[in-house]
């Protein structure tokens, strides 16, 4: 049986003044009933840097919130990296976009104390202070942020923390920052690391995705190009099968690859000590193989990152085990 164990830190209260912030503030009901669905919302996600509009944040995040996007911290990733991209890029509004956010339910304002500490902005410290007293069922988190060890988006050790190649994707949808891609970029010797199951399927995830999303953007297909010039041989080889895979259209080879690779892991244990030991690794990460089963069964999520909702997570999961 596969078990998911999850560590809770805590540290102590430390803030002991903070800023009011501003009243809440109302979404149009036009923004509302704009984000109706899920793929409303991706959808907007999707073409965000085309045409940014900040201003639509709150009514978004509500909208995430009322479908319960957030309810799942592994797969409410691209979500919370999107959030703290709109804020990274708007730095001028980005007190009343959070502002109007509220009211938000306590389970829920760890998206909002997150999103803040991702966004890159100067003095998001500064922000997060404004909020302290609209969040104090947050306090420990927000203590983990201000005073703590608390990473952010950059810093984030991704090989234990799968959801976070997902913010990274979020926050460059929303902003095309190429300092998150590199982030992702960096990943890429995973893919061919038999020893560890973790770095397999998520290595596999990062190509499929990059080239998925390179395919139809220009722009992130140029720096990828660019990238090869300056990236250890480690990068260099995964990342000419991602620009092949882009620009011929033909990602479903990266996807039997990684099938085959999870395969061989599956059947043999990793090459450094064959047993199945490993199995008790992989409940966090496998379901970051789950973009790859969706892509199998014909409905990938072209422009998303492809681990977003429970479902990918349960398929991706239900294949990976061992079969008893």
């Amino acid at each position: 049986m596969r078990r998911l164990i999850a560590g809770l830190i805590a540290v102590p209260w430390m803030v002991s003044t903070a800023l009011a912030a501003p009243p809440p503030r109302k979404a149009p009901l036009a923004q509302q009933s704009e984000f109706s669905g899920q793929q409303d919302i991706l959808r907007w996600i999707n073409g965000y840097r085309a045409n940014p509009e900040p201003d639509k944040l709150p009514a978004a995040v509500l909208a995430m919130r009322r479908q319960a996007l957030f309810k799942d911290q592994d797969s409410s990733g691209v979500y919370v990296g999107f959030t703290a991209g709109v804020l990274g890029s708007a730095p001028d509004k980005a007190e009343e976009l959070v502002a109007a956010m509220f009211p938000m339910p306590p389970e829920d304002q760890v998206i909002i104390v997150r999103a803040i500490a991702y966004s890159n902005l100067p003095d998001w410290k500064g922000l997060m202070g404004k909020f302290v007293e609209r969040m104090p069922a947050r306090k420990v988190l927000i203590e983990h942020y201000l005073f703590g060890k608390g990473k952010t988006l950059l810093e984030l050790p991704l090989d234990s923390t799968p959801a976070g190649l997902d913010m990274l994707w979020g926050y460059y949808f929303a902003t095309g920052s190429h300092e998150h891609v590199a982030r992702i970029v960096s990943t890429l010797p995973w893919s061919k690391d038999m020893n560890n199951v973790e770095k397999l399927t998520l290595g596999n995830m990062v190509k499929w995705t990059l080239a998925n999303n390179a395919q139809q953007d220009t722009e992130l297909l140029r720096y990828l190009k660019q990238q090869l010039n300056s990236q250890p041989k480690d990068v260099t080889g995964p990342l000419r099968e991602v620009i092949e895979a882009a620009e011929t259209f033909e990602t479903s080879k990266i996807r039997k690859d990684a099938m085959s690779s999870i395969e061989e892991l599956k059947r043999k244990g990793p090459a450094d000590a064959r047993n199945f030991a490993w199995w008790g690794q992989a409940g966090q990460t496998a379901f970051a193989f789950g973009c790859i089963v969706v892509g199998a069964l014909g409905h990938p999520e072209i422009g998303i990152p492809c681990v977003i909702g429970g479902a990918a997570s349960s398929a991706a999961l239900k294949y990976l085990g061992p079969q008893q």
